[in-house]
């Protein structure tokens, strides 16, 4: 039997939900133990991933700009927009400024997530996209909640260097209403649902090698604010 929208989203969240140990470098930020750099390094990965992800959004906003889809792509490119303009203020917390943050070399661990986006910008099944997508914000979200504390907690940025991480943190119910609506809207059948659940591992997948890829620049170290982007 086919679920509702609803209780396919339910299901698809608990499926792909991430153990805890998956994550390796959210809990060394949890813990205070994640050097500077490797927050600095974040923000200019991020500085990619959000104008690649604003673009893809409006191409899939296109794409469906003749169903209730449009309208959901449209909402979240708006989204991207606003994230990027917060990015500036974390960085310079960092000690790096917004030229600095735009020359950073892209890593491809990090850059995994956004490519697969472009990919279903321009090949995947719209309401499997959307269930993938919103399946995926549920893991990102509580990632940038843990995130945005350990950075107030443990390194003493300010609201205004947090208000990146405040922006995924920060529950959306009226979105996630929307994407309900465009899953019944669009016929969430056995096949949209399988694709949407294939969509949603990678992306999935993708989002904990962003993480697992930074982990991996530096061993544990206690945090301190630097003007440089070594990496030791």
């Amino acid at each position: 039997m086919i679920q509702t929208p609803r209780e396919a989203l339910l299901t698809i969240r608990q499926d792909l939900a991430p153990a805890e140990s998956e994550n390796r470098l959210v809990p060394r930020i949890d813990q205070g133990q994640a050097p500077v750099s490797l927050i600095a390094e974040l923000a200019a990965q991020e500085y990619r991933i959000v104008r690649s992800d604003r673009r893809s959004l409006l191409v899939l906003a296109a794409r469906c700009a003749d169903t209730p889809a449009g309208a959901y792509f449209a909402a979240l490119a708006a989204g991207e927009a606003r994230a990027l303009a917060e990015l500036p203020p974390l960085a310079a917390a960092c000690g790096m400024d917004e030229q600095r943050l735009a020359e950073r070399e892209p890593l491809a661990g990090c850059q995994a997530y956004p490519a697969q986006l472009a990919w279903l910008a321009l090949n995947g099944e719209p309401v499997a996209t959307v269930l993938a997508l919103t399946a995926n914000f549920d893991a990102w979200g509580r990632y940038c909640a843990v995130t945005a504390a350990a950075l107030r907690r443990h390194y003493g940025f300010s609201d205004q260097a947090c208000a990146f991480f405040d922006f995924f943190a920060t529950p959306a119910p009226e979105l996630e209403e929307e994407a309900i609506a465009v899953l019944a809207a669009g016929g969430l059948d056995a096949a949209k649902l399988a694709e949407g659940r294939r969509y949603g591992r990678l992306l999935q997948s993708y989002e904990l090698l962003f993480w697992n890829t930074l982990a991996g620049l530096s061993p544990t170290a206690e945090p301190t604010v630097d003007s440089g982007l070594g990496l030791a």
